[in-house]
């Protein structure tokens, strides 16, 4: 059986199927088909189950998200419960931990008549956590309910951040400058999965922000075509540098067209699309559009565990 998804939200109990078991050897329809569990015809097997996973919320922190970081918020109790209880093909529990940052890096934005402005962001740093030394969560450090409360509360991250969203230049800075600076430190594991969830009703626009950046002036600041932006393919090459090929996975929340929910308007997150077809079966995406982020979460879970399951082993 594939690891099993317990309830998310109030009234509701979805269940999901997780992860497909090994084969047990006897090539009568319950392995995989080959007879030896391995899928290779060798018995050595290239990939098994992990049973670490560090996982990194990168929330949009700009001023529409008030309403989608308290639907998260509600809904992060369950999903630290169901992965607190959450076993692998192989038995074993998760080993996981949980750390949030935003879409926020600091930036100086040429506002007409005002003139220069600049609004700080987190800039890939994770978030402190209430009652914790460091700026994550282990299954370690509470119960189910505790850690979901705490969760919830880190994932309020205010509508004070930068108005032009950069999700992938914040997980370039969360595994790169600010594990170098100590604010990370420590957080990603060896043979661990990296997920990686980015909630936004906006599509990525990871530029340079050095010099002040005049939005009148640039609307086509964030298209493709801007020779300075962060492309997805370097995105994703980042996370095969940090974390490995294979290592690590994907869940994007965001608007799949320009849509509308209770939350408010998304535009078409593009980019953040393409980013999820580069992960291949490691990335998943769900619509912000939905008016209630149980589904999305779920899905999100759903996805890493299947990406644990498929594991590359490390040599």
């Amino acid at each position: 059986m594939r690891a099993r998804l317990l309830g998310f939200g109030i009234a509701a109990l979805l269940a999901a199927c997780g992860p497909n078991a090994v084969g047990d050897g006897d090539g009568d329809g319950d392995g995989d088909g080959d007879g030896d569990g391995d899928g290779d015809g060798d018995g050595d097997g290239d990939n098994g189950p992990c049973d670490k996973m560090d996982l990194l919320f990168v929330i949009d922190d700009s001023g529409s998200m008030g309403e989608e970081q308290g639907n998260l918020a509600t809904n992060f109790p369950a999903f630290v419960d169901v992965i607190h209880n959450t076993t692998n093909s192989a038995g074993e529990m998760l080993d996981y931990r949980i750390a949030v940052t935003t879409t926020g890096i600091t930036q100086t934005e040429v506002i007409p008549i005002l003139g220069p402005i600049t609004t700080n962001g987190d800039d890939g740093r994770f978030r402190a956590m209430e009652g914790q030394s460091r700026p994550w969560l282990e299954r370690a450090d509470g119960t189910p309910a505790q850690l979901g409360t705490i969760f919830g509360d880190t994932a309020r991250v205010g509508t004070g951040g930068p108005g032009t969203e950069m999700p992938f230049r914040a997980i370039e800075l969360a595994f790169g400058d600010r594990v170098l600076d100590g604010s990370n430190a420590n957080f990603m594991r060896d043979e661990s999965l990296l997920g990686i969830v980015v909630l936004t009703d906006e599509d990525d626009c990871s530029v340079p922000t050095d010099e002040p950046i005049d939005i009148l002036a640039n609307p086509n600041l964030c298209a493709s075509s801007n020779p300075e932006i962060h492309t997805v393919a370097d995105a994703a090459l980042n996370l095969d540098t940090v974390a490995g090929q294979g290592q690590w996975s994907t869940a994007v929340i965001a608007g799949p067209t320009s849509c509308m929910s209770s939350f408010g308007d998304a535009v078409e997150a593009t980019r953040l699309k393409d980013f999820v077809t580069t992960a291949g079966t490691n990335g998943s995406f769900s619509s912000i559009c939905e008016g209630d982020l149980t589904v999305a979460l779920a899905e999100a879970l759903s996805t890493f565990e299947a990406a644990c399951e498929d594991f590359p082993q490390i040599e």
